[in-house]
C-alpha cells in the first residue's frame, strides 16, 4: 500500500470514527499533496510525499514557537495535536551514528574534498535522508565534515 493510499484510508477511518481534529489534519495533508501534484503535473511517490509532510511539520513547529511567544496556549495545543498526527506518516528517524555514516558514505561517493563540494553531498543525502533526519542539522554536520576534510 502506498503512503498516499494509507493516508486516504486513515481519512476514511477518521470520518467513520467522527474524529474531527484528525480528519481536518489528514484533509489538510491530502490537499497539500494534491496541490503539489497539480503544480508539478506529476503523481507523487512516497519520497516526495515525505517532503510534503516534512514541510507541514516544519510549519507546525514554527507556529508553535510563534504562538508560545504570543501566549496563545490554545493554538499551541492545536498545532501540537496536528504535529503528532503528521509525524505518524513519517519514517522512523535515523540515529546520530546512522546520519554520520550516511554523510561519510556520501562524501566518499562524490569524492568530496572541501566546502566547495557541499552541494554535491547534500543533493545525494537529500534523496536518502529526507523525512528521516532534520536536513538543517545534516547540512551543518556536512559543512563541519567538509571543513575538517581539507
Amino acid at each position: 500500500m502506498t503512503l498516499k493510499n494509507r493516508i486516504t484510508e486513515d481519512m476514511k477511518a477518521a470520518m467513520r470514527a467522527r474524529e474531527a481534529d484528525r480528519l481536518g489534519t489528514i484533509r489538510l495533508l491530502l490537499a497539500a499533496i494534491k496541490q503539489r501534484e497539480i503544480d508539478e503535473r506529476i503523481e507523487l511517490d512516497d519520497t516526495a510525499i515525505f517532503g510534503v509532510i516534512d514541510k507541514l511539520i516544519k510549519q507546525r513547529k514554527d507556529s508553535i514557537v510563534q504562538f508560545q511567544n504570543a501566549s496563545r496556549l490554545d493554538l499551541v495545543a492545536k498545532e501540537e495535536a496536528e504535529l503528532v498526527i503528521l509525524q505518524v506518516y513519517m519514517p522512523q528517524p535515523l540515529t546520530e551514528q546512522e546520519i554520520a555514516a550516511a554523510i561519510q558514505a556520501a562524501m566518499t561517493q562524490v569524492s568530496a574534498v572541501g566546502p566547495q563540494d557541499m552541494g554535491k553531498v547534500m543533493a545525494l543525502l537529500k534523496s536518502s535522508l529526507l523525512g528521516r533526519a532534520d536536513m538543517t542539522a545534516v547540512s551543518m554536520q556536512v559543512k563541519a565534515a567538509l571543513s575538517a576534510a581539507r
